[in-house]
């Protein structure tokens, strides 16, 4: 009889072995991923872009210039200069539901990973412990008769391994690896879509509220011209119409003010949203166009570097990748698969002597699975995965394409509002001057009533037109960041932190 030092040694030997496979465990089967290569060009827009755009009077009309291979900051919108945005913006990134909601999937996809990896690569231990009350009949061994009943007691560690020969598990835990890839990226892409929402969102309230200040001034003028008329027309100077026209063009005014102020409205509930506060609770600063300072020199990343910082492109990247290891997956489930296993107990018919020696027991396994006839169930399989991969590929160019695409957008935007807020102006310019000289004209009688209210209305239209036009060059400043990337992959983004918790 081998003694318990033998047995043990043994066993040890054993376990040993086990690791060894695990070490050892031969190639991976299916493709060998690789990211796709950048598009071939070197430029966004099929024309070249100006060096600046075009200039106009006021701090939104200051000329911009483009900067090609200029890194783009963490903290982007910080280059507005405006300090209650960037407040904001950090409270967003503590409060906001769907960075938490990033940030735990995120979170969900490495314990997925870190499961996996420990039941796959390393082999399984578990220690048992048993008690049964058995009764025998001798009948079953050719005894009638004799009947037993007894207590069975017993003790065991057992190991198991399945060894990946070809990397099934392996490819697997790719998956799973580009998994974690792809929240990530997500995450980024979360936070870079709440800072661009905040800045868009608080551009569109200065400019709604510079709307409604110039809406209601010129309403204030245009009330001050109706009770002028209104004494002209009580002496006999002029007719009921010229009164009810004036009138008319007051409402006109006020009627676009609550229109105005609903938008207003929204914007303010959305930037509370968007802060992770309830409307009714928020305490959130009042935006104004004066507050923001236009960034003169834009950084443009270079096309070849585009596909390495969008987290929209970074993350279908990922997706190609998990679809590329799932053909590993579905691949290696066509060949055979080996399992060992092992186990090293003892049995008594009394607890005491369950680790006494002669009742040890011991076993050694091992098994070999191929798979020979499934009714075409593992072909289809790999097929759905390659199908699946050629899905995700075409995914991959679509975003690409649409990245460049709004970067094209931006840029061409950009140059088309700086020359837009230029001709704006000059268009406001000429308005006000027309307008103050047809109410000289009127006042001596050069003109009919007609002709002064015709350059009110046209005046009125300029004013809520350039403020637009002056909201729009900060805007599409913001949407070229965010087109480019937003800069997270600099180590000052708070979500960049945020990725390695």
């Amino acid at each position: 009889m081998i003694d318990v030092d033998q047995r043990i040694v043994r066993w040890q030997r054993l376990c040993v072995a086990l690791c060894g496979c695990a070490a050892v465990a031969g190639c991976m089967v299916g493709p060998d991923y690789h990211s796709p290569s950048a598009p071939a060009t070197d430029t966004y827009t099929a024309s070249p872009l100006p060096e600046q755009t075009a200039s106009a009077p006021g701090a939104a009309g200051l000329p911009q210039r483009f900067v090609p291979a200029q890194d783009i900051p963490a903290a982007w919108w910080a280059l507005f200069h405006c300090e209650p945005l960037d407040t904001l913006i950090h409270q967003a990134v503590v409060n906001s539901p769907n960075i938490a909601a990033a940030r735990a999937a995120l979170r969900q996809s490495r314990e997925n990973f870190r499961a996996q990896a420990g039941g796959t690569l390393l082999p399984s231990v578990d220690a048992q412990l048993g008690a049964t009350r058995e009764k025998l009949n001798g009948i079953a061994f050719g005894e009638p008769g004799v009947v037993d009943e007894f207590n069975l007691y017993n003790a065991s560690v057992n190991v198991s391994y399945k060894l990946d020969v070809f990397g099934g598990a392996r490819r697997e835990l790719e998956a799973l690896h580009a998994q974690i890839d792809y929240q990530s990226y997500q995450l980024q892409a979360a936070y870079l879509a709440m800072s661009a929402n905040i800045v868009t969102a608080a551009i569109k309230e200065a400019s709604l509220r510079a709307q409604i200040e110039a809406t209601e001034r010129i309403a204030a003028e245009e009330d001050e011209q109706l009770g002028v008329l209104g004494k002209q027309f009580e002496l006999g100077g002029v007719g009921r119409t010229t009164v009810l026209a004036q009138q008319t063009l007051v409402a006109q005014t006020r009627a676009t003010l609550p229109p105005l102020q609903q938008q207003l409205d929204l914007v303010r509930h959305q930037l509370a949203v968007l802060a992770g506060k309830l409307p009714s609770d928020a305490t959130l600063p009042e935006f104004r166009l004066d507050m923001f300072s236009l960034p003169e020199a834009l950084p443009v990343s270079l096309p070849s570097a585009l596909v390495r910082q969008r987290p929209d492109i970074l993350a279908a990247d990922a997706t190609l990748h998990q679809a590329s290891a799932q053909v590993g997956v579905a691949t290696a489930a066509m060949y055979p698969q080996i399992t060992l296993s092992a186990s090293y107990g003892a049995e008594a018919l009394t607890p005491a002597q369950v680790f006494k020696a002669g009742s040890t027991i011991w076993s050694l396994g091992a098994g070999l699975l191929q798979p020979v006839f499934h009714g075409g169930q593992l072909s289809a399989q790999k097929r759905a995965a390659e199908a699946a991969y050629e899905q995700a590929d075409a995914q991959y160019r679509e975003t690409v394409l649409l990245a460049f695409q709004n970067v094209a957008d931006s840029l061409r935007a950009l140059d088309h509002d700086a020359t837009g807020l230029k001709a704006q102006t000059e268009a406001w310019q000429a308005a006000r001057d027309s307008l103050e000289l047809t109410r000289g004209q009127y006042r001596v009688g050069g003109v009919s009533y007609l002709a002064l209210l015709d350059a009110q209305r046209q005046y009125h239209q300029t004013v809520v037109s350039l403020v637009e036009a002056q909201a729009s060059r900060y805007a599409d400043t913001a949407a070229l960041f965010q087109a480019l990337g937003g800069g997270w992959w600099n180590t000052a983004a708070p979500a960049a932190a945020a990725t390695t918790q």
